[in-house]
């Protein structure tokens, strides 16, 4: 597991482990590491379904950020340098 791909988030005053940035902060980096994992463990079903239960978490409170704050929510997403889907949508134009 490469320890480097981890994020650290701010700092130890600052930290509000209620609060949504830090939630998505906790999945991403549980993603990562198990993503991590399952490249060397291919056949690891459980580990597969787990990641996909926090990859669905995730996507939930970031829509959830979406429609609070949108401003927070663009500030997470480039933070922890995540794919934004509504930004990344391709139009197909018939003509």
């Amino acid at each position: 597991m490469i320890k480097s791909a981890f994020i650290s988030f701010q700092d130890k005053k600052e930290e509000n482990r209620g609060s949504v940035e830090f939630q998505v902060f906790s999945f991403t980096n549980k993603i990562r590491g198990l993503t991590s994992h399952l490249e060397l463990h291919k056949k690891d079903y459980l580990s597969q379904r787990g990641l996909r239960k926090i990859l669905g978490k995730r996507q939930r409170l970031l829509s959830y950020l979406s429609k609070k704050n949108r401003v927070r929510y663009k500030e997470l997403i480039n933070k922890l340098d995540i794919r934004d889907r509504e930004s990344k949508k391709i139009v197909n134009l018939k003509f």
